[in-house]
Formats: C-alpha cells, sequence, structure tokens
C-alpha cells in the first residue's frame, strides 16, 4: 500500500487538462502534517489518474488521512523519509492524498461524484491511514487499513509496484522475504482457547464474543504486543471481555470456524484476507465478523478497539475514527491524559 507521483509528471498532466478547471484546494487546519511535493495534484477523478499513471508505466495509490493523526504523521515521517521508500513509491505509483473527513469533490472508478468523507465511507475507511493500491486498470490490488513498519510498508509498494500480484498473493510474497529480528516464538497465554479449536461451541458455550489473533513466530510487533500492551492493566481488563485464541497465521492447525466450516489456521487467514501479523478479528456470538484491524496499532488504539467491540459501540457507530474521538473526549473529561501514540 504505496504511495505518489513526481512534480514534473503531475505539471504535464495538469497542462493536458481543461484550462477553466482547477484543482481543488487541499484542507489545512492546525493539526495537519506536511506531505511530500511529489504527491501528485489530482483533480480527484480517479478514472483519469488510473489512466494517467498507466500512461507513465505506474499505478495508483490513494491515501486516506486525517489530521492529527500519529500514524499518518509515522508514515510521513519515517516510511516516506526514507530515501529508498520515498524513490520506490515514486518510481512505480502516483500517490493521491485524501482527508478522510473532507468535502472535496471526488469522482470515483464507477463515475460517481461524492465528497472525501463520503468516498471514504462508501470505502469503509476505519483507519487512517489507509492506502488503496490500484493496478493499470484500476482494480484495487492491495489495501493497507493502518500504519504499516517500513519494512514492511517498502515490501508492500514493491509487490503492487512490480506487478507480483499476478503471480502470488501477498502474504505469500511476505513469507519469501528475510524476516525482521523478533523474539521468534508465539505468545500463547492461560486462558487462551485450546485445541482442538471448534470455535462456533467455544461460541455456543461463552456468551463473550471471540477474539481471533493472527500471529507469526518472526513478529516484533507481535512481541510488542503481547509483551507490553496486552500487559497494561487497562488493556487487561478489555481483554477480560472476550474470549481469546491465537492461531499461527502459516500453519496448518485444523479448526472449526466461528460459522461451523472446517479448515486451517493458514487457510482461514487466506479466506479473511489476513496479511499483517499481528492481525485481531471479531466474532459475535452469532459467529458474525464484526471487526477487524490489519495494521500496526500503539496501546491507545489496541485498547480502543477491544472497547469498540466489548462495548458494542460498532453496533451504533459504524465509523471507528468517529467512536476514538468520542472516546478521547470521554477521558480527557475525566482528566486522563491521552497518548495517541
Amino acid at each position: 500500500m504505496l504511495l505518489f507521483a513526481l512534480l514534473a509528471l503531475c505539471g504535464a498532466a495538469q497542462a493536458q487538462q481543461p484550462a477553466q478547471r482547477t484543482p481543488a484546494p487541499g484542507l489545512v487546519n492546525p493539526g495537519a502534517h506536511e506531505q511530500p511535493d511529489w504527491f501528485k495534484q489530482s483533480f480527484l477523478d480517479l478514472r483519469e489518474d488510473v489512466a494517467e499513471a498507466r500512461a507513465a508505466h505506474k499505478r495508483l495509490m490513494v491515501y486516506f488521512y486525517q489530521d492529527g493523526c500519529p500514524y499518518c504523521a509515522r508514515l510521513l515521517r519515517d516510511n516516506f523519509g526514507q530515501r529508498r521508500i520515498a524513490d520506490a513509491t515514486r518510481r512505480y505509483f502516483d500517490v493521491i492524498a485524501l482527508n478522510m473527513w473532507g468535502d472535496r469533490e471526488v469522482t470515483d472508478l464507477q463515475g460517481r461524484t461524492l465528497t472525501e468523507k463520503a468516498f471514504a465511507k462508501a470505502r469503509k475507511v476505519m483507519f487512517t491511514p489507509t492506502l488503496l493500491l490500484f493496478d493499470q486498470t484500476g482494480k484495487l490490488v492491495l489495501r493497507i487499513d493502518g500504519y504499516f513498519p517500513p519494512h514492511r510498508f517498502l515490501a508492500a509498494v514493491e509487490y503492487v509496484g512490480q506487478g507480483r500480484d499476478a503471480d502470488e498473493s501477498f502474504r505469500a510474497y511476505l513469507a519469501r522475504r528475510a524476516p525482521v529480528p523478533a523474539s521468534g516464538r508465539l505468545h500463547y497465554a492461560r486462558g487462551y482457547l485450546q485445541k482442538p479449536y471448534d470455535l462456533k461451541a467455544a461460541l455456543q458455550h461463552d456468551p463473550r464474543p471471540l477474539l481471533v489473533l493472527f500471529e507469526q513466530h518472526q513478529c516484533r510487533a507481535c512481541d510488542e504486543l503481547h509483551d507490553d500492551i496486552f500487559q497494561r492493566p487497562v488493556t487487561r481488563k478489555l481483554l477480560a471481555h472476550f474470549q481469546i485464541v491465537l492461531l499461527d497465521q502459516w500453519a496448518d492447525t485444523p479448526l472449526v470456524t466461528p460459522q461451523g466450516r472446517r479448515t486451517t489456521a493458514r487457510a482461514w487467514a487466506g479466506a479473511l484476507g489476513v496479511d499483517y501479523a499481528p492481525s485481531m478479528v471479531f466474532f459475535d456470538r452469532s459467529g458474525q465478523q464484526v471487526f477487524a484491524t490489519g495494521g500496526y496499532l500503539r496501546a491507545f488504539h489496541v485498547q480502543s478497539v477491544l472497547d469498540y467491540v466489548a462495548s458494542g459501540a460498532y453496533r451504533v457507530q459504524p465509523e471507528f475514527q468517529r467512536y476514538i474521538e468520542t472516546r478521547v473526549d470521554e477521558l480527557r473529561a475525566r482528566g486522563q491524559k491521552i497518548n495517541l501514540w
């Protein structure tokens, strides 16, 4: 999931547009983060953007952000701030930035005109950053919901940019890349569901919703999740509201899904579109998936996700970012200091 175009190409593309049209100005707010000047200055007709990227032998990346988002700041600073990542993104992509709450008009790939925030809602954008990576025909190839650390982000850029999606899944591509040094173990804990994994039966015998953790052995983010975030008192209290099962997303561990289908952890992860470790997938008592994460999250946002599902807030507030804003306001009203990063 990955982004952006050279200014020279942007200028050339703009010169070809009718004279009476001018790009809509971006929103500038106190919490805004400065974006690279090589992001494309688009008229926000995504059909044209796909065509222009194709003509330049590139692909299109759409980046959803919101002002004040610490993960967006990390993406811009820690990822695009690295020359290798920035150069690879510019080589392979035209990148367009859209404000998740913005009012600029966007023409989507089906020719519909709607605002940025309506387009974000239609695309079910729950996190920022969210990145949509399209191929040269306008087909969505890869979606990144949340922040990817630099090494994983670069892998995503090269996977889509080099057209490797035609030969293998992103999960398989990642599995072939050299792993980042990590503990090399899975973090099973007391109280987690044990083998044999019959998740449908578990939901029938326990009223709590189910949290499925898809992880892998070589995973620094998994180490951080269990050794730090899950050990915090607030997190431990929230985790008590769930049944929890930890699965190796690459293992052929047999299981019964919440819907009663017999499969393996590897096959189920693939069917669910899991391509990040750790991923958290939540199911209600009826066995329906109600929420999922697929990117790097720090403590506050992990706790917010757990609370979002445990409290049932997802039933009345389908937009997770709206829920986050309300939760921050409520916690600050109680005198608590909030560290979003």
